[in-house]
């Protein structure tokens, strides 16, 4: 081989390499911390744990907070960014705005890994490993998180108001929403059973209880006693109307009885073609836990920044 071309060999090897080392430390593990923060997944766990203990219902508003994220640029902590007198995040956006909530708690986890190992855990992935703590901390399935995104350096209010579907869709909106996002039918109706622990506005679901036609009739009058055609806006009432703060698959029982709480709950149960998969998740809590754990998996790999395409954040409410 003449000696130009042994060069030329020489640099495609090296780049080569280098590619394959780039790929392998932007690909997300499991391990991530193992040696950087050893300590990083127990810290996680035990400040979900305390928030949950302090208020059960942080445990619904984190794994929200995990699917607003998610849903809007991928799963990189734009959720978390505040406004700036030169910069509009996204949780003055329709969907988030006096409604998504446990900032605060991700706040107080994040402050304590800075403390054990400064720089080292992103906020994107506390928020992940947050959702998955509180499912299993309420009696639900636990998954494997893999680690490694970054932090984004900005936020879209726009997407954020179009991308995160309204509690008002569709079926057809439903799953043209999920879709955009890369899940299944399967996967939005799977990860749909997260209603089963949380609470909601009276706005979310005032347009159900008054319009609807597949709405059980005692439920809806029951409901039209806290949740009056106006006032009242910030009433709340549990999704799951049997057992709210745990983690289970009465949510799909409700809605064989007509009685899933938003518009967008009860749709998956009105006639159409998910209704087995509907009656399926009803009867088998291992099929529902089983599947609504890979749909969280294939949604919390939506798009991470990773390598160089991002930060990570020494506070999870603005860029460093």
């Amino acid at each position: 081989m003449a000696t130009h071309d042994m060069v030329g060999f020489s640099v495609v090897v090296v780049l080569l390499a280098t590619s394959v080392i780039t790929t392998a430390r932007c690909k997300l593990s499991p391990s991530h911390y193992q040696s950087t923060c050893p300590k990083a997944l127990s810290i996680v766990r035990a400040g979900v744990a305390k928030a949950i203990k302090n208020e059960t219902r942080t445990g619904a508003s984190l794994l929200r907070l995990h699917f607003h994220d998610c849903f809007v640029n991928g799963c990189d902590a734009s959720i978390l960014l505040d406004d700036t007198p030169s910069f509009v995040g996204e949780k003055t956006a329709a969907p988030n705005n006096n409604s998504v909530r446990g900032f605060e708690v991700i706040d107080r986890i994040k402050a304590s890994l800075e403390k054990e190992c400064p720089g080292v855990v992103s906020c994107a992935d506390i928020v992940a490993l947050a959702a998955r703590d509180s499912v299993v901390h309420l009696g639900g399935p636990s998954w494997t998180v893999s680690l490694g995104r970054k932090d984004s350096i900005t936020a879209s209010r726009s997407l954020a108001n179009t991308s995160i579907p309204p509690p008002t869709s569709n079926l057809s909106a439903l799953i043209t929403s999920f879709a955009a996002q890369g899940l299944s039918v399967k996967n939005m109706v799977a990860l749909s059973g997260s209603h089963t622990i949380g609470l909601a506005r009276c706005t979310s679901f005032r347009g159900r209880i008054y319009n609807d036609s597949n709405i059980d009739t005692s439920f809806a009058h029951k409901l039209q006693k806290i949740c009056p055609k106006i006032g009242n806006d910030s009433v709340l009432q549990r999704l799951d109307i049997q057992t709210p703060t745990f983690f289970d698959n009465l949510y799909y029982h409700n809605l064989l009885q007509k009685k899933g709480l938003l518009h967008s709950d009860q749709e998956l149960f009105n006639g159409s073609s998910v209704d087995s998969l509907v009656k399926k998740y009803a009867c088998d809590t291992g099929k529902f836990f089983r599947d609504f754990a890979k749909a969280m998996i294939k949604m919390s790999e939506i798009k991470p920044p990773k390598g160089s395409n991002g930060q990570i954040r020494k506070n999870c409410r603005k860029v460093n």
